[in-house]
């Protein structure tokens, strides 16, 4: 290998990782999601929980403009989170009756309102669905990969709350919220951070 072969390699792979180095600096970008067209936003999703550290992390990554206070009546928008629920059900026995495989469901139901209690997104119903072999021989080890299921689906349910919120419909209906359904503005007291997800519930 020649020598200006050698150091071509070199400054290719040391333009690579600078690449790399550039992209998480930048954050998570989601495909489809657009900026967020209000400036200031309050939840009662505790942003110290690691689902709440997330979305704040995604929202802010592909909205720049936008940042979250923890005052209300400092935000234009409330997201507000309704309820949350996780479930384990047996989906699969074996021939003694032993599970085989669980099915995870997580379902999580939030609104937005403006200011002013208009409705800009009504009570919305998000629900993330997985199945999960599962041996009673080893049940520590499926125990820690059902809670990591959990948190996989928790974390993919941030897209779908960011895709919803920057969508068409929701920017036309900030843009016109004199226009929406009033409603009264709900209790703003922030959420514990998610329950434990599952093994307590795990039936043999």
């Amino acid at each position: 290998m020649t020598l200006f072969t050698c150091m071509t390699r070199r400054l290719r792979l040391a333009l690579a990782a600078l690449a790399l180095l550039t992209l998480g600096a930048c954050g998570f970008h989601l495909k489809g999601a657009t900026p967020l067209p209000f400036r200031a936003i309050y939840t009662n999703i505790n942003l110290d929980s690691e689902f709440g550290a997330r979305l704040r992390r995604t929202i802010t990554a592909n909205s720049p403009g936008t940042r979250f206070t923890d005052r209300r009546r400092e935000a234009d928008v409330y997201l507000h989170q309704i309820s949350e629920s996780q479930d384990l059900r047996q989906l699969a026995l074996d021939a003694d009756g032993r599970v085989e495989e669980y099915e995870l469901n997580l379902e999580f139901r939030f609104e937005l309102l403006d200011r002013e209690g208009h409705v800009l997104l009504p009570p919305t119903t998000l629900l993330s669905v997985r199945e999960l072999p599962y041996n009673d021989r080893i049940v520590q080890a499926k125990e820690g990969e059902i809670n990591r299921t959990f948190k996989d689906m928790r974390n993919g349910l941030i897209d779908q709350i960011l895709r919803r919120m920057s969508s068409p419909e929701v920017r036309a209906a900030y843009a016109n919220a004199s226009d929406r359904p009033v409603v009264q503005i709900p209790d703003d007291k922030v959420l514990d951070a998610s329950p434990p997800a599952g093994p307590a519930a795990i039936r043999p």
